[in-house]
Formats: C-alpha cells, structure tokens, sequence
C-alpha cells in the first residue's frame, strides 16, 4: 500500500549532514549523484513515529513504526518511510514575487513515484532546448517584457500550456497558481548550488557584547516555500495479534517541524498525505 507525503516548507529547512563543506559550516544534506538538497527519510521518520504518539495506541504505533532501539530486535516496522524529494524550489523573481522552479527531470522522477500511488498527472510539459529559455503556464505572473527574471539570472519566456494542469494540480498543496516555471536542468542545477538561503549565525559574549571566540558559522537552509514528497509503503504488520490499515495513517497530517533549529524557528512544515489519484 503505497501513499505520497507531500512537505510543504513554511519557513527555511534546515536538513543537515553534519559535516562541513566550503566556507558553509553546517550545510544541507544533497544526493550525492545528483548533488539536489533532499530530507532524509530517517530524519522523517522519527518525526511522525512522535506525531503518533497522540493519535494511535501504543500497540499499533509500535506495530506501525517498530519498537525502540533497544528493543529492535523484536520485530520490523510495518511502515517504510522514502527520502523526501525536491519538486519545486523557491526562486525571487522580478515579477510575481517568487517562482516555483522545477526543470525535466524533476517532474520526471515524481512521476514515476506517483504511478505507484495510482496518481493521473497532467501531461508533461516539452523540456526546455535551450538554457536560456523558460517555459511559463499563460497567464503567469512570473513574465516581464517577454523576460523571465530569477535572481541574477535572465531567459526568454515561452508559454506551455500544459504547465496550467500542473499548477491547477499542485495548487492543492502550495500557492503555486501563476507561479510555476520549468527550467533547463542546467539551470536548476545551477539554481539548487547557489540560490538555497545561507545565514550567518552568531553568539555574543555576555560581558563584551562581541562575537565570542570561534562562534561565528555559516548555516545552509532550504528556503520558506520549498515543495518536496516522500514515497511511503505500508506493509503488514510484524507484531503479533495487530493489524494495520490505510486508516492508522490518516494522522500523518497538519503542521510539524523537520531538521534541526527549531529553536530559531527553523522547519515549520506543513504535511499532506495522499492515498489515491483525484481527478486533476
């Protein structure tokens, strides 16, 4: 039984690997073939094994997630939680705000994870040939003078029609009407390098009221906006006299915190569990 988690980041998310790279101090974690920032699945995990904690009993919840550490040997877990995937990243545009960007082969392998939930999507879009060229659904907010403008960065802005059924899709998770841009892999390559938000973090002395020695570091973050999916399966239950539904997974939902910060108001996430295809 397989369910798509749709992640809806409601402010920077910070997912990190604990180790240094450059002159970022606490970068996000990426894949390291493609180099996309991602979350991983074990980090999501723990998340909802404690989000659980109020809605199921514990039997259930144990037979669901698996038992404690110490305990693991017991038995699996019935549910398998996916790493959760970039679909669309949060650019500043010149106009409309911001752009929701999304190039090829992102749209590529959510789709092939959502023919596993039974989803039907829109057709995809025709990729863009050419660097320099942006495809825009009509009507979007995003084009100025026939120019897409993200960042620094400038392309000649084509209409497909077919990126309108995407964003009348993904409109049910995220705010993305009139927003929505496919890029060249390249160039969201290039984007998913340069355009994620680095904050300079530091700690004052109490007495000096300057930076105290060696407390000055540089933290990588997935920006407020960002739109990633997780795929889950639901197998059957290992702990014995306890079986399992699609229904102990309709808690799944609502807002929670992912990553690490919280403390500074890092990872406010909103989630949404998809089970079956609806009409786009």
């Amino acid at each position: 039984m397989y369910r798509l988690l749709f992640i809806h980041a409601l402010s920077p998310l910070h997912a990190g690997t604990g180790q240094g790279v450059g002159s970022i101090d606490l970068p996000i974690a990426r894949e390291k073939g493609t180099g996309i920032p991602y979350l991983p699945g074990s980090s999501l995990k723990g998340v909802l094994r404690d989000l659980s904690a109020a809605q199921l009993d514990p039997e259930r919840r144990l037979a669901l997630f698996g038992p404690e550490t110490t305990k693991a040997s017991e038995h699996a877990g019935a549910l398998s939680i996916g790493d959760a995937l970039l679909l669309c990243f949060p650019v500043r545009s010149l106009a409309g705000v911001f752009a929701y960007a999304t190039s090829p082969y992102l749209l590529e392998r959510f789709a092939r994870e959502a023919e596993l939930v039974g989803f039907s999507l829109p057709p995809k879009p025709r990729a863009p040939q050419e660097p320099t060229t942006a495809y825009l659904a009509p009507q979007s907010k995003l084009a100025y003078d026939g120019k897409l403008y993200l960042e620094d960065l400038d392309f000649k802005a084509q209409e497909e029609p077919s990126l309108a059924s995407w964003e009348e899709r993904l409109s049910r998770w995220i705010p993305i009407q009139g927003r929505l841009c496919l890029l060249h892999d390249d160039i969201m390559t290039f984007l998913l390098e340069t355009a994620t938000e680095v904050t300079a973090r530091i700690r004052l002395d109490d007495e000096s009221k300057t930076v105290a020695q060696g407390a000055l570091w540089y933290e990588e973050s997935l920006p407020a906006e960002s739109f990633l999916y997780s795929l889950i399966y639901l197998g059957p239950s290992w702990r014995t006299g306890v079986s399992l539904s699609g229904d102990d997974l309709k808690h799944l939902s609502g807002a929670v915190q992912l990553g690490g910060k919280a403390s500074v108001g890092r990872g406010l996430c909103r989630l949404s569990l998809e089970e079956a295809s609806r009409d786009a």
